[in-house]
């Protein structure tokens, strides 16, 4: 069972990488926890990675300090987003 809130978090972090890096619904929607992401997907390069936390920010109320950001974080969808549930579910 997921804590309150976390599939809120994880639709936004899809519609997120859907909006941002131009992905089809249908691509972000066979995402799994699994799936990795920095350096896997060409639409994520370092200047999008600034639009997706930015992104994140805004539609979940929360705040990214840059020591916060690293590769661990975005290596994968599920490490996103138990991050971004990790700051919006506090």
């Amino acid at each position: 069972m997921q804590p309150d809130g976390i599939a809120e978090v994880e639709n936004t972090v899809r519609a997120v990488l859907r909006d941002v890096l131009g992905i089809s619904a249908e691509r972000v929607a066979a995402f799994t926890e699994a799936t990795p992401l920095f350096g896997a997907l060409p639409e994520l390069d370092s200047m999008a990675v600034a639009g997706v936390l930015t992104e994140l920010e805004d539609r979940l109320a929360i705040l990214i300090e840059d020591d916060e950001v690293d590769g661990e974080m975005l290596e994968s969808f599920g490490s996103l987003t138990r991050f971004a549930a990790a700051k919006a579910l506090k």
